[in-house]
């Protein structure tokens, strides 16, 4: 479990078994770590921005990102991020580095939990959106931008190079570390890269063309280790959340 640590990615959903929601194409690669498996401090960008950190009663918690919407204030994060005692009260910093929060604080207005995560805290449904309020008539996508969601039914990111920039616990910048995603079982995702601990679930893993194709989380609600990180699949079910999220 990556546990909580101190303050001081246009989207589509590509649901190619039923069309209800047409399909997007990203152009162009994104800028990526090298080499893969190599964790370094993600510099200042304008994509770094959208990946921020949740907070909740003084301290960051969780890692969250900013993915399209209709609205233009949705974010993703993993469902045990936005679950349990003390769940309200939430803030989203987009950019978050050294103590500063260089875009603002968002206050989440609403949170997006699955069936799946709600009734069992099923490991394949640990992926969760949630809205925030505008700040000054602005949105958070207009300010920092959204990266495309990429989910749906027989859709996989296995075997591709992602990208996964997050806070972990010691360190007060985001961290990132490409690598080649491999299978977990039929519904998980995996990734070896040193140094995911405490704050870094939810996450975003960016492929090459800057779509989130996975959310830190799952499997022991994102990995034992600092040095193994997981993710759930995104799927049907994530493409319906999505879908109830953006509306």
């Amino acid at each position: 479990m990556k546990r909580p640590i101190r303050l001081s990615l246009l989207v589509a959903v590509a649901l190619l078994a039923t069309g209800s929601v047409p399909v997007a194409v990203a152009h162009g690669r994104v800028r990526t770590p090298e080499p893969l498996g190599d964790t370094t401090t993600a510099p200042v960008s304008a994509e770094n921005a959208r990946v921020g950190v949740l907070v909740r009663g003084g301290v960051h918690y969780c890692t969250a990102s900013v993915v399209h919407s209709e609205g233009r204030d949705l974010i993703v994060t993993a469902a045990h991020c936005l679950t349990g005692s003390g769940s309200g009260g939430i803030e989203f910093v987009p950019g978050y580095r050294d103590g500063k929060a260089p875009y603002g604080e968002w206050a989440v207005t609403r949170t997006y939990v699955g069936d799946g995560w709600k009734g069992r805290q099923d490991e394949d449904s640990d992926v969760a959106f949630a809205r925030v309020v505008s700040r000054g008539g602005e949105e958070v996508e207009d300010l920092v931008g959204g990266n495309r969601l990429v989910a749906g039914p027989g859709l996989s990111s296995v075997g591709e190079a992602v990208t996964v920039v997050g806070y972990p616990r010691a360190r007060e910048t985001p961290v990132w570390c490409a690598n080649i995603s491999t299978a977990y079982g039929d519904s998980q995702q995996r990734i070896e890269c040193p140094g995911y601990s405490g704050g870094t679930s939810g996450s975003p893993w960016i492929d090459a063309r800057g779509r989130v194709v996975g959310v830190l989380g799952g499997f022991q609600q994102g990995g034992a280790t600092d040095d193994v990180s997981y993710s759930v699949v995104l799927g049907g079910e994530v493409a319906a959340l999505y879908g109830e999220a953006s509306k």
